[in-house]
């Protein structure tokens, strides 16, 4: 495989600087006290108010405050204390120190929005609310390395020693403190907070991955040289060559691939098909990319 230096980046954009050292550290950690706010002020906007306790410690702590009525944040407090010793263990001292950070400040904003007026008690609206809150909340907490304690801590933990994804293994764990609550409290509740929990499994994954709206297009064309030279001059775009092979003919073909800006696809085709209208082309969406003409994410 050929690789060239500018696959899909704008051959005139200037590099970007990458966030290091202390300037990195003091990014991560607003990211996790950002995470954090966002997280406690869904938990009292619509999870605690509307008894959906979607997992986590701090579905524990909705869990024992409908049955013995104690105030969640010191709930949350109290059980983060271990799991946070149990993280700094097993996943290191620096990011333990991330950790201190969300597992102090997640239910110190629980606390102080817990007098936030209600917008809603419809169950399903603040389970599919809560479940975007939490996820985009965790979300951030993760591209900042870190951590709110809890279960999340656990969640990673698990995460570091089989390689699930992080919305799998927060899945299993926030999923037991589901089924408590169903068996607790009331059945239907369960129901709601699993929609919540799919919901933040998802918002999370789009989060770290980044909402990119990137196209990677794959082009087989019996005149490479023109194809090439359209691409790079008139759409101003870099590309790569791959060596491919024909299924059927076996013949040695060159596969162009170049990431594009979703705005750019129908130019794209439009160039494809006046250099050659028998050129094959695939484009699919691109989840994520980092690189130059690209915005580099955390």
């Amino acid at each position: 495989m050929i690789m060239q230096p500018r696959t899909g980046q704008r051959r005139r954009k200037p590099p970007m600087i990458p966030l290091t050292g202390p300037l990195r550290n003091s990014w991560d950690i607003l990211l996790i006290i950002v995470g954090a706010f966002i997280m406690a002020l869904t938990f009292n906007l619509f999870l605690l108010p509307n008894h959906i306790a979607s997992g986590g410690v701090s579905g524990i702590s909705i869990i024992v405050n409908q049955l013995l009525g104690i105030e969640p944040a010191y709930i949350q407090w109290l059980l983060n204390i271990p799991l946070f010793i149990a993280g700094v263990i097993l996943l290191g001292r620096q990011y333990g120190m991330r950790s201190l950070v969300g597992t102090i400040v997640l239910p110190l904003f629980v606390y102080l929005t817990s007098s936030f007026p209600v917008p809603t008690t419809n169950a399903l609206l603040a389970a599919l609310y809560g479940g975007i809150g939490v996820g985009l909340g965790l979300g951030i907490v993760f591209r900042g390395r870190g951590s709110t304690g809890g279960l999340s801590i656990l969640a990673q933990i698990i995460q570091k020693y089989t390689g699930f994804s992080m919305s799998f293994c927060v899945i299993l764990t926030d999923g037991s403190v589901i089924v408590f609550a169903g068996l607790l409290l009331k059945p239907e509740q369960a129901l709601y907070a699993l929609i919540s929990l799919y919901i933040t499994s998802k918002v999370i994954d789009a989060v770290e991955l980044g909402f990119s709206n990137s196209k990677v297009a794959y082009i087989i064309t019996n005149d490479i040289e023109k194809m090439q030279a359209a691409i790079l001059n008139d759409l101003d775009r870099g590309l790569t060559k791959l060596n491919g092979e024909g299924g059927y003919t076996g013949d040695e073909r060159t596969v162009l691939m170049v990431v594009i800006g979703q705005n750019e696809a129908s130019r794209l085709k439009t160039i494809v098909r006046s250099v050659d209208p028998d050129a094959f082309v695939i484009i699919s969406n691109a989840q994520e990319v980092l690189g130059k003409g690209f915005k580099m994410t955390g």
